[in-house]
């Protein structure tokens, strides 16, 4: 019977060097594929902006990252289109369509990516919590108004800015910043700017 080599004795015939760069390369690789996925969100995703909401003022400010909550991230299912029942950890896509002020408001909730109409789009996330307060007016919990809600992230609940620079958005009420998000076909989102009282304050290089 013919007795093929192994894979480490491959391995331990090409030199330590040659294994190195290939180890660099293929990292190289993956972190390039990485930065252009991110980057072609930005470029080519439908933006639409985003009304922050409370969160607790000692997670404002983290280091170099601002914390952020969004009005969409607290959800009443039983006012939606799509599920009613969900559970924590579950992938979701949210269909989102402009208000009347402009700014995006969730109406459907599903577990699969649904047909959008026009001027709509839909962002994915993931289930955090449920049996939640439902959110005021204002945006913050009130629990008077029923537990039913459920908790969703989108992954732009933190946001890198340069170092020093968030003074300003850490004394901030939340109801004066502005997230413009771009959101890729597949429902994946990116911040691409962040605005207080409607002017630019940080924008997102595509690299």
């Amino acid at each position: 019977m013919i007795r093929l080599p192994s894979a480490d004795t491959w391995t331990r015939r090409v030199p330590v060097l040659w294994r190195a760069l290939a180890a660099i390369l293929i990292l190289g690789g993956l972190i390039l594929m990485l930065v252009e996925s991110r980057a072609r969100i930005l470029r080519a995703g439908a933006e639409v902006r985003l009304a922050t909401a409370p969160v607790d003022p000692r997670d404002l400010f983290r280091g170099d990252y601002v914390i952020l909550g969004y009005k969409i991230s607290t959800l009443d299912p039983a006012t939606l289109d799509g599920e009613k029942a969900l559970r924590r950890n579950q992938t979701v896509y949210v269909r989102l369509a402009p208000g009347a002020d402009g700014f995006a408001e969730a109406k459907g909730i599903y577990l699969a990516r649904p047909a959008v109409g026009a001027g709509e789009s839909v962002i994915e996330g993931r289930v955090t919590s449920t049996g939640s307060c439902l959110a005021g007016p204002d945006g913050e919990p009130d629990c008077d108004l029923g537990m039913r809600a459920i908790r969703v992230a989108y992954g732009l609940e933190s946001y890198f800015v340069p170092q020093g620079s968030g003074g300003a958005i850490e004394r901030t009420e939340r109801k004066r910043i502005e997230i413009v998000a771009a959101i890729a076909p597949s429902g994946q989102a990116a911040i691409k700017r962040l605005l207080i009282d409607g002017k630019l304050v940080h924008a997102e290089p595509p690299y």
